[in-house]
């Protein structure tokens, strides 16, 4: 009796150089190309169609592993199920489980990426970075991004909920759009974690705005001309950058992000391009002769493309150096930022300065749109002005004024 299966033999196989296809029985086939090459097909008939599916090349797929494949397809037919289908949702599912596999970090370095041009600030990719890398990284940063879920959520925001709600919010934020991200990509499937309405704001405690307005510890403007002297005694690129700051009323990534092309210490000038301010909008800044001096100064002793350099080559000044300088100088109880709030105090206070030129002065953003529309200079004449009295009272300590009590006159002095 001829033999319906296992009809090839090895040798067969290898020997076959003719084009066409050799049966091996039960749908099996060995097709020799025209060019001479090898493979193996599966021939089978389901619901009157005839169908063919590929094994593989011979030089892969060896004659006993044809028979196997063969073997599998066939017990398919008999329970009415394509094989060529079901080799199209066995691949699909692997690559949707590889595709799952994806981690949190990749997401959320994919979701920077695909938004960073349509971020006003280059610096909020940054900030993103920063926050994803310190908060999530160590709880969750290299699971699959499937497997993040509420227990996870909360064991990074936990920690900094209360204790830094500000930038707690903001990550919980991130976290939200990472995996929004993510699901539409296909990369998760489920609900969202870290939502917050109906979700987080049920598991962690509120937080009232009045709590997360973070203020500055600020000096009162009147001990500045003391503590500028102090700032001068000491030594180094952190206490120019910190006595330029606080003449400048300017913040600290401007301040240690300035390079030599801002600045025109001729016309007394330092400009700022937008994407470097916060706004995203360009920010000239007034100097005043001391600020020219410091900045002349540095410009002698180093030359690179930042105007405060920091400890490694072609890096500015680090972001920290002003806040160590402050608790070398024992004043741990300011913060940099808070030299800004001491700038508008004393402007409200001892000046008569609009408050739309010390606002500008802040490169604070307008928020009425009607001022904004009428306002659409930027006052740089008056500002001038402004920071030259700044200047003058950060160079001088304020003496404190004697109170004459309401009702009675004072005494002439004698001659």
């Amino acid at each position: 009796m001829k033999r319906q299966l296992f009809k090839l033999s090895q040798k067969e196989v290898v020997n076959k150089r003719k084009p066409g296809y050799y049966p091996d029985g039960g749908g099996l086939y060995l097709q020799v190309s025209e060019s001479g090459s090898k493979s193996w097909l599966f021939r089978f008939v389901l619901n009157g169609k005839e169908r063919q599916m590929g094994l593989g090349p011979f030089h892969t797929v060896t004659l006993a592993d044809a028979r196997a494949a063969a073997v599998e397809c066939r017990k398919l037919l008999l329970a009415k199920i394509d094989p060529i289908e079901a080799r199209k949702a066995k691949q699909a599912g692997e690559a949707l489980n590889a595709a799952r596999s994806i981690s949190f970090n990749e997401c959320a370095t994919a979701y920077i990426k695909a938004h960073r041009a349509g971020w006003k600030n280059a610096k909020h990719a940054d900030q993103w970075t920063n926050t994803i890398e310190t908060y999530c990284g160590p709880v969750f940063g290299a699971l699959p991004v499937q497997g993040v879920d509420t227990g996870l959520v909360l064991k990074a925001l936990e920690p900094i909920w209360t204790v830094k709600p500000e930038t707690a919010s903001r990550v919980r934020g991130r976290i939200e759009s990472v995996l929004d991200w993510a699901t539409a990509r296909g990369y998760r499937t489920g609900d969202n974690p870290a939502r917050l309405r109906g979700h987080m704001d049920n598991l962690l405690p509120s937080i009232s705005k009045r709590r997360r307005v973070q203020h500055h510890p600020a000096l009162p403007y009147g001990e500045l001309g003391e503590f500028i002297a102090a700032v001068r005694k000491q030594e180094g690129i952190a206490a120019r950058a910190l006595e330029f700051l606080i003449l400048t009323a300017a913040r600290t990534g401007e301040v240690i992000g300035a390079r030599p092309g801002e600045f025109d210490l001729d016309a007394a000038l330092w400009t700022i391009s937008g994407e470097r301010m916060k706004a995203g909008k360009e920010h000239r800044v007034p100097l005043s002769p001391r600020a020219v001096t410091i900045i002349r100064e540095l410009e002698k002793m180093h030359k690179g493309d930042f105007v405060f350099p920091g400890g490694k080559e072609g890096k500015p000044l680090s972001n920290m150096a002003m806040l160590e300088l402050l608790k070398r100088m024992k004043r741990t109880d300011l913060t940099v930022h808070g030299f800004r709030s001491s700038f508008r105090d004393w402007a409200a206070e001892r000046t008569n300065y609009p408050r739309e030129v010390c606002e500008m002065a802040l490169a604070h953003t307008v928020s009425n749109q009607v001022e904004a529309a009428y306002r659409r200079g930027d006052l740089f004449d008056k500002r001038t002005d402004l920071m030259r009295e700044w200047a003058k009272h950060c160079d001088h300590p304020e003496r404190a004024a004697k109170v004459i009590p309401i009702g009675r006159k004072a005494k002439r002095s004698v001659a």
